[in-house]
């Protein structure tokens, strides 16, 4: 069987085990009999497969060449906001970077840091979450690890994921084939995780209806690939930062400054007000399920169209160019029809966010 065409078993249902323990302990990071316990009745009854089964010190895969290989580590805060949790941004976050590389996601490889104290029910709730967005990737959990710190060191939990994915035939992206007035387009509205994660953070929350974007992008991003082939040169997915600090990493890796036009930008009415009275940007807080892409200018319209296609792209937007001719990295037309120069972020915008 090819790789590509192995996927997890997946339970549909993932139910809390019989109540021995209500909170994560030491001795559930010490190798014994608590540790098999938390492990067994949680994480290998929650992600159930193939490779789980073995509980074997490593993963034996079958990986066809060439791949991508991705590794993040997510620290959130809070552990649950509307619209998702900790686990959703640990497997979505990965599952994303591979996606906007070109490559299909297969395999990821799990890490948790638990705080001793930490609610075994929380713990099931970030399980639950995870499996969900492993079955809606198609991808697996094949390996990972566990441990357990003391009282006041973790912050309830820590989540590393990495993943393999195969790249998809004939995918070429990267700064290196970005050309003068490429049209760059963002695939949903801005800051929409930031400013959900905002409303639920101790002393500065505020009442809203605005949900995280967490979700995968394998999808819609493979839409676009291969529906446009090498005329889509660069993806980026726009996390921490923001749309505009991904403006600022293509332009200093390439030889181009970005024109961007203010009035385009995607931004929902009850986001940009949050932002108002925050005092935020927009263009610098974090996304989970939106990226950039820069296209041929003769492909503009057809990508635009092929995004707004798909159920997570809806609200797509081309939003500016790149051009050769500009002397500052970015430049932002106004909608009141200024022009300025948009400075990168400095400092600490939104800690703990992803």
């Amino acid at each position: 069987m090819k790789a590509e065409d192995k996927r997890p078993v997946v339970k549909l249902s993932c139910a809390a085990p019989a109540a021995e323990f209500t909170q994560i302990t030491l001795s559930h990071g010490s190798g014994g009999t608590q540790m098999r316990q938390l492990l067994q009745q949680y994480v290998f009854e929650c992600l159930n497969n193939d490779w789980l089964q073995k509980q074997e010190d490593a993963a034996i895969l079958q990986v066809e060449g060439p791949f991508a290989f991705s590794t993040d580590t997510f620290v959130v805060s809070p552990l649950f906001f509307p619209g998702g949790d900790i686990g959703d941004l640990a497997v979505n976050g990965t599952i994303n970077d591979l996606a906007v590389s070109g490559a299909v996601p297969q395999y990821l490889s799990l890490a948790f840091i638990l705080e001793e104290g930490f609610s075994s029910a929380s713990f099931l709730r970030i399980l639950q979450s995870i499996r969900r967005c492993c079955a809606a990737a198609g991808a697996a959990i094949v390996t990972g690890d566990t441990k357990v710190v003391e009282r006041g060191k973790g912050d309830g939990i820590f989540i590393n994921t990495s993943g393999i994915g195969r790249l998809r035939a004939g995918v070429q992206l990267g700064v290196s084939f970005l050309k003068d007035n490429d049209c760059l387009l963002v695939s949903g509205p801005l800051a929409r995780h930031g400013i959900a994660v905002m409303s639920r953070r101790k002393g500065i929350g505020f009442e809203t209806s605005i949900q995280s974007d967490t979700q995968p992008l394998h999808e819609i991003c493979g839409m676009l690939s291969d529906a446009l082939g090498t005329d889509l040169h660069l993806m980026r997915d726009a996390t921490r930062g923001g749309v505009g600090t991904i403006l600022h990493e293509i332009t200093s890796q390439s030889r181009f400054s970005a024109e961007i036009e203010e009035s385009a930008l995607p931004v929902e009415q009850e986001v940009a007000g949050a932002c108002e009275m925050l005092g935020l940007d927009p263009l610098f807080v974090a996304n989970e399920g939106v990226f950039v892409a820069a296209v041929a200018a003769h492909k503009a319209t057809e990508a635009l169209a092929l995004l707004r296609s798909h159920r997570f792209g809806q609200q797509a937007a081309l939003i500016g160019r790149l051009r050769s001719d500009l002397r500052a990295p970015v430049v932002l037309n106004s909608t009141i029809g200024g022009r300025r120069v948009l400075p990168p972020m400095r400092g600490e915008l939104l800690p703990r966010i992803c």
